[in-house]
């Protein structure tokens, strides 16, 4: 079992734009696609990866720099560090039930495609990480191993009926065909958007607000440019950073360029999915006629749309803000503040790319993260101990993505409160939520928008 681990392990750290070519070039002979098809589409993949975070690299190596000025400037002071996803990851990856997160995972995601009750077959497996993080902390509350390793199992089930649920919006927002994001911190902004929509669809006034990179472009001409507004939001981030001229400047064309980049990256390497997408779809309708398959993704692939990268930028100075106003809130949003377009990037679809609604949501999501991450701190502290996390001298740490979404709150929360019971409650529900909607549900209703 530890030589089957720690190859798995091995192949993990080679790193996604690696991993990824050749799992998804193993999938696509599978598939009976031409060998040198094949290799290309997986090599294309690789190189759109590696482009897509030098991208996402230069905007976090830039706007760190700048929210930890802001944080600095604005005199903030409380009790929680936010340590963010990466350092999250490692805690969740360091413990022993943590490591079994990616055979758990995918053992589960082949029984659930071969029964029918997902379409989603994930193959951006560095992300289990995500039910390894909830596995560890209902470990910390119960101190029952297999009670761990069953909450990773029903958290994974959540996450894939969500990407399913989510996986229209997600394909005609950013025309990602064939695509869903079966991420731990972006799908389940899914059912926290539907409602907020709903009833901004009938809020007089507010329903007749229509924000999109296109009607800005076509109202206010060369200031909708993606680039020209990446860069007039780099310069107001930079002011409030408190930056010199030139380091306001550098910082405003940096994100330009951010904005104007991530999209051609994203281009890139859906130009290696699309024949494996295509061929998995052919695949599975000459087989199944009735079903669907989705190739499940990172949430980064929408991260470069001009909707959810501007919402994203403009929420860091807002987020800020309502960590200091929020009452009972004890954490400081630090780590994670790079990651708020992975946070919104479910939600913007669903809010059909309106960057109004998508602050608006955005606004509500850092609400309800920092009051859950000021609540699971302890569990997330704890945990980072058994995993022999250093510290940095910080006596309280948490996470605002996966630490402050409602997912963890209700499976942490009922793991400490009913034990077996309440993950088994969680687990039943979203069995027979997710036989209702691949099994009994209307073909006719399969188109959300």
């Amino acid at each position: 079992m530890d030589a089957v681990t720690n190859a798995l392990q091995w192949f993990v750290n080679l790193g996604a734009s690696v991993m990824l070519p050749i799992l998804l070039f193993i999938f696509a002979l599978i598939l009976r696609i031409k060998p040198g098809k094949a290799f290309k589409a997986g090599l294309t993949i690789g190189i759109g990866f590696i482009g897509l975070n030098l991208v996402i690299g230069l905007l976090t190596k830039n706007l760190g720099p700048a929210a930890q000025s802001m944080v600095k400037n604005f005199g903030l002071h409380l009790g929680t560090i936010d340590i963010g996803w990466p350092a999250a990851s490692a805690i969740a990856y360091g413990t022993v039930l943590g490591s079994m997160a990616i055979p758990v995972g995918v053992i589960a995601n082949v029984i659930l495609l071969f029964f029918g009750l997902t379409k989603t077959l994930d193959v951006d497996v560095w992300n289990y990480w995500h039910i390894a993080f909830t596995g560890s902390l209902v470990y910390v509350v119960s101190h029952d191993f297999a009670l761990g390793l069953f909450t990773m199992v029903v958290h994974v089930m959540i996450i894939y009926l969500l990407a399913d649920m989510a996986a229209p919006y997600i394909q005609k927002t950013y025309g990602l065909e064939g695509i869903s994001f079966p991420q731990g911190a972006s799908a389940p902004g899914f059912l926290l958007a539907l409602p907020l929509n709903w009833v901004m669809d009938r809020i007089p006034g507010i329903n007749k607000i229509k924000l999109t990179p296109e009607t800005i472009q076509k109202r206010m001409g060369i200031f909708g440019d993606s680039g020209v507004m990446g860069l007039i939001i780099g310069i107001i981030i930079g002011l409030l950073a408190r930056y010199d001229v030139t380091k306001t400047l550098q910082l405003g064309v940096t994100t330009a360029a951010v904005l104007v980049l991530m999209p051609r990256m994203v281009s890139l390497l859906m130009e290696g999915l699309a024949p494996i997408s295509e061929g998995a779809n052919s695949f599975v309708k000459s087989r199944f006629p009735n079903r669907d398959l989705y190739i499940g993704m990172d949430s980064a692939l929408a991260a470069g749309n001009s909707t959810v990268l501007s919402s994203a930028l403009l929420l860091v100075p807002l987020t800020l803000l309502i960590a200091v106003i929020t009452p009972g809130n004890s954490v400081l949003p630090f780590g994670d503040l790079a990651t708020l377009p992975y946070m919104i990037a479910v939600m913007a679809a669903v809010f059909r790319g309106d960057i109004f609604r998508t602050i608006v949501g955005g606004i509500v999501n850092v609400v309800a993260s920092l009051y859950i991450a000021s609540w699971v701190a302890p569990l997330v502290t704890q945990s980072a101990q058994d995993a022999h996390f250093a510290m940095q001298g910080n006596s309280s740490i948490s996470v605002l993505s996966d630490g402050g979404v409602w997912s963890t709150w209700l499976i942490v929360g009922l793991g400490k409160v009913m034990s077996w019971g309440g993950i088994g409650l969680i687990g039943i529900v979203t069995l027979v939520i997710m036989i209702w909607f691949n099994k009994f549900r209307k073909k006719s209703h399969t188109r959300f928008v």
